[in-house]
């Protein structure tokens, strides 16, 4: 959600969320620069709201939740108070932690992670998440499998790609065709609201002839919100990428490689996971089709319910809804492994063209318990469109 204001040189601003009636919790983005003042608080039929602002982008941010009233007003504060962070953004032992209310939620792995004592340490790597933790505390990710060692957590390197026709794989390190690293933070933040941070990584070209050159230059961006509830989180993806070389790169069509891929923990397998789509495909029959969204589920690690992730691919993706790769149930000699990958070349090859800039969005929920169609169908409606913002007075 984005909403705009007009209001400068007023005390209090009264606004409504227009379409703001969701059945789940929604990020809501305003416009403050054009404020006279500063310093404020935010207000729901007169309880304060947590709220936190990007000062470089003049924006304010807050969670509207299911059964809010629709009705907002953001009120000047001449002291300015500093609300108390919530999600903290921590750098320990080589990972950034995101967390909230002090629970480790997420780790980006900035410095070189090698793999297990005696494997080849052609299969190091940074520039990854790995884990992802449930509220509850279950693990969901897994890195460094002896059945692939190049699989790290939450990553997306691309796979079959053609650089000045020479083919360079960036996915499968054991090659030594290719690689992508952490480079530098662009920013990190913390707040009431959400944490953040924005991460440069270089996708390394390891074929050239002489030191390897860099094919593709990405901003990550991560985002963790609060939804207010404590069995469920929400983090937005996103990729921004490009190429400097004169011919750009070509990333051929082929079933895995870039998008958002995610190896699951090793306690799931084919007698204890499911996947749902929003075409109404189960693990039996999605891989290779498409999808708005797509909910992994499986046993937790106590044996007495369920955990998963939401999976969400905005529309203004490349060839949304988008392709998948989901491991078939007889992956890795019958176990049925879980693995699950947004996949935008899947069925058709993608010329970068130098020096342009390409997007790709995602957004996930993590959970314990059950996450409905209906509530991912509402999630990714709130992650799809922008309601407006209609100001009352000022």
């Amino acid at each position: 959600m984005s909403c705009f204001l007009s209001c400068a040189k007023k005390e209090r601003c009264y606004f409504k969320v227009e379409g703001g009636k969701s059945l789940v919790a929604t990020p809501v983005a305003l416009d403050v620069s054009k404020l006279m003042f500063n310093t404020f608080k935010l207000y729901n039929e007169g309880k304060e709201v947590a709220c936190q602002v990007n000062r470089e982008t003049n924006t304010l941010w807050f969670m509207h939740l299911p059964g809010q009233s629709t009705s907002y007003m953001l009120e000047e504060e001449h002291v300015a108070i500093e609300q108390e962070k919530e999600l903290l953004a921590v750098k320990e032992n080589g990972s950034l932690h995101l967390t909230l209310d002090n629970r480790p939620l997420l780790q980006y792995r900035y410095d070189m992670h090698y793999p297990p004592e005696g494997v080849d340490s052609i299969f190091r790597k940074s520039g990854y998440i790995h884990p992802v933790i449930t509220p509850k505390g279950d693990t969901l990710t897994r890195i460094n499998p002896p059945d692939h060692y190049h699989h790290y957590g939450i990553w997306g390197p691309w796979t079959h790609t053609q650089i000045d026709s020479v083919r360079v794989d960036f996915w499968n390190l054991g090659d030594g065709q290719g690689t992508v690293l952490f480079k530098e933070f662009e920013s990190i933040e913390r707040g009431a609201v959400y944490n953040a941070f924005n991460a440069v990584q270089e996708h390394i070209d390891l074929k050239t002839k002489d030191a390897p050159q860099v094919a593709l230059n990405e901003n990550l961006k991560v985002s963790l919100w609060n939804l207010g509830r404590d069995d469920r989180y929400m983090f937005d993806y996103s990729s921004s990428f490009s190429s400097s070389l004169e011919e750009g790169v070509l990333f051929e069509a082929y079933r895995y490689g870039g998008g958002l891929g995610m190896r699951f923990h090793e306690r799931w397998h084919k007698d204890n996971c499911k996947v749902l789509t929003s075409e109404g495909m189960t693990r039996l029959n999605a891989d290779g089709t498409n999808a708005r969204w797509v909910i992994v589920s499986g046993e937790n690690s106590r044996g007495d319910g369920t955990n998963g992730i939401l999976f969400m691919s905005h529309p203004d993706n490349r060839m949304h809804p988008e392709p998948m790769r989901v491991w078939p149930i007889d992956a890795n000699n019958g176990r049925g492994d879980m693995f699950f990958e947004f996949c935008p070349i899947r069925h058709k090859e993608w010329k970068i063209e130098p020096d342009k800039t390409y997007d790709l969005k995602y957004r996930m929920v993590v959970f314990d318990g059950e996450l409905t169609a209906n509530e991912a169908e509402a999630y990714w409606q709130a992650f799809a469109s922008t309601p407006q913002i209609k100001i009352v007075s000022h």
